[in-house]
Formats: C-alpha cells, structure tokens, sequence
C-alpha cells in the first residue's frame, strides 16, 4: 500500500469525540478549500459508525451549504433517525467554525436477494492502455502556477485513467461525456464500508467538469466559479475500491448558471455497482 493511499484511509478514518460525534481533517488538492468529495465521504464514514450489524449504505444525499476551510478540522453530528427491521437512517450535519457546512442523509439496507436488471457497459479502452492521469499532469507541470505545483503533482492515492484526456489549460468543445477509470493503489482491508466511502470520494473528482465541456472552459479558466450544490450516490452491487472500477459520466442539461451530471460506476466484469447525480454552479465572471 502506498503512502498516498494510508494517508487516505487515515483520512477517512474518524476520531469519535462523544456518542454520534465524529471529527476529520482535511487533505489539500489545490483548490483552495476542502474537496467536496472528501466532506461527502467523510459524513457517510459518520454515519456507517452509528450504525450496528452488517447494514451498508445503498443510498446518500447530500448538499454543500459553505466552502470548506482546509485549515480546521470538520466536525460531524449525526441524527439517529430511524432502526428498522431492514432499513437503518441518518442524517449527519458538518461544522466548521460554529456553522454547517454541509448536511447528508443516508440509509443503509441488509444484504436481500430480489429482482435484477441493468443496463450494458460502455465499450471503452482497457485501463492497462491509458496514461494515468498524474503522468499527463506532470508532463504539463510548466503550465501549473507555481505556488499550486506541488500539490496538483503529489502522489495521488487513487489512479485515475480518462479513455479521452482533457487539457484543463487550453480545453476545446466537445460533447459533455467522459469515460474514466479508476482504483485505489494497493490493497485495501475488506471492510465494506471502506471500499463505499472510497467511491463516494471519488465520486465527485471530475464530474462537474463534464458540463464545461461543450462550452470549451476547463476548470482552470480564469473568471470560472466552479462549486458542488448537491451530491447523490447510489450503491447497487458489492464492489472493491482497490479493483478497477469504470465512471462513465454524461451531462445533460446547464441552464440559469447550473449544470447537472450523471453518473455510473461498473466494475471490470461489467456490474453497475453505482449511480451519480449531481447539480453544481457554473459561474462565468466576467473581468472589470
């Protein structure tokens, strides 16, 4: 196991301060506040931990109130709001400072047997083919302010590969879709719920700038307000985050300063194993 990828699970792995009270700390990606996916992941980690028996999450949502703070730690309340016979649910708000910066709701469901159906996986390159995207990152590092350049190009703890690589300095049109795949470096332990708040980091790498794509704009372009306003994540199958998994990601519809992206995760044998959506701000600044 790498030591990007310890210091991920140390990411997730949450101090209990009181009963149904849990603190994180915040890793930096350059963006000048705490990664939405990281606050996502972190709150479903709360909320696995109130839970008893061997219930996993299938279903969280969650909305971004204010931007993270990556000099304090996030503290998380979690709500214990129902015990079912089959069904366990949760909400956990997030505080920095005396104020929420995010809220989520999360159920959690035992292993059932039922009805089965999904759609086909997209054909796409093997991952063993493509250039991880560190590697294209680094080749570009000239281009990265200086200040900024240490941090884009650190070793990251999860591989990402696009099947069609984007150049966030000089991007072009193209059609709002992206195929990407991704794992963990290393083995993970087999705990469920790490393999689960692992994809839900992941979850939101990427995936609003599928909506800046037809429009020519990368998230580097000067003047973009780019920010997550809702996040839901779905988990159908059992999977391992250490195993490649396939984002394909599509977006449909920007309008009135907003875009709106899907999501699905398949495994290597062509599972689907999740399902994304997400609404975030597309804010265009115009210079003075």
């Amino acid at each position: 196991m790498s030591g990007s990828t310890e210091t991920l699970l140390a990411l997730l792995d949450l101090e209990p301060l009181e009963v149904n009270i849990y603190r994180g700390q915040n890793r930096d990606l350059g963006t000048g506040r705490v990664f939405g996916g990281q606050v996502f992941a972190q709150a479903l980690v709360a909320a696995r931990r109130t839970v008893d028996g061997e219930r996993e999450a299938h279903s969280a949502h969650g909305y971004f109130i204010l931007p993270g703070d990556l000099s304090a730690p996030i503290v998380y309340f979690v709500d214990r709001l129902r015990d079912g016979s089959s069904f366990t649910t949760r909400r956990v708000t997030a505080i920095q400072h005396g104020q929420a910066i995010f809220n989520l709701s999360a159920s959690f469901h035992i292993a059932e047997d039922g009805f089965s159906h999904q759609p086909a996986m997209p054909m796409v390159p093997d991952p063993e083919t493509l250039a991880p995207e560190l590697s294209l990152i680094r080749e570009m590092s000239d281009q990265i302010p200086e200040p900024l350049r240490p941090v884009i190009t650190q070793d990251r703890p999860i591989d990402f590969r696009p099947v069609a690589p984007l150049n966030p300095f000089n991007p072009e049109p193209r059609e709002p879709t992206r195929h990407v795949w991704f794992r963990v470096i290393g083995a993970l332990p087999p705990d469920p719920w790490i393999h689960q708040a692992i994809l839900a980091y992941a979850s939101d790498y990427g995936l609003l700038t599928t909506a800046l794509q037809p429009h020519g704009i990368g998230y580097r372009t000067r003047g973009l307000q780019l920010a997550s306003l809702d996040h839901s994540l779905w988990l159908h199958r059992p999977f391992r985050a250490d195993e490649w998994l396939l984002y394909s990601m599509d977006s449909p519809v920007a309008t009135g300063a907003r875009g709106f992206v899907r999501g699905a995760v398949y495994s290597r044998a062509g599972d689907l194993v999740a399902s994304v959506a997400q609404e975030g701000l597309m804010r265009l600044r115009k210079p003075k």
